[in-house]
Order: structure tokens, then sequence, then C-alpha cells
């Protein structure tokens, strides 16, 4: 018992980090690429960069993408697409 003493506080504390960490990063990473993999045109959209446009191009075989914005159109990679800017452009609008 006394040496699985020892090791129990570190492997208390890798499930802690487990669960605050790593477990909602990969939730969030799956989240994004799903978002990324049901883009499609028309879709109002925002980089990460803070670029606004619209999706004109989809291009599965090299995971681009075209936006055209107010000064013409953009070639982006589709991970260039923020989640979250894009979600909060695109949700309805609350009712006061």
């Amino acid at each position: 018992m006394g040496d699985l003493g020892q090791f129990m506080p570190f492997v208390l504390m890798f499930v802690v980090i487990y669960f605050f960490m790593i477990a909602p990063q990969m939730k969030r990473a799956k989240k994004e690429k799903k978002f990324a993999a049901e883009l499609k045109r028309g879709d109002k959209v925002i980089t990460k960069s803070g670029m606004h446009g619209k999706v004109l191009e989809l291009n599965d075989k090299d995971g681009s993408c075209v936006i055209e914005t107010m000064s013409g159109k953009v070639k982006f990679e589709r991970s260039a697409i923020s989640m979250e800017m894009s979600s909060k452009q695109n949700a309805p609008a609350k009712a006061k």
C-alpha cells in the first residue's frame, strides 16, 4: 500500500487535468472540425483574422474555400473560418 499511496496524488492530478483541460479541448476540436465540414455555399462567415465574407466555393480535395468579401474573392483554408464568430453572426436576432 505504501508504493501505491505515493503515486495516488499524481494519478489524481492527471485525472483532474484530463477532465478540466484535455477532454474539453478535444471536444472543442471535434466541434470545429464538424463546423468546417458542414460549411456550404452562401454561408456568411468570419475568418479567425476577422475578415467577413460569404462562402462561394468549397474544395474538398485541399480543404479550402473561396470567400467573397467587399473587396473581391479570397481563398482560405476551411480551418481559418472562426466557428464562434461565424455562429454569432448567423444567430437569429433576439426579440426584446
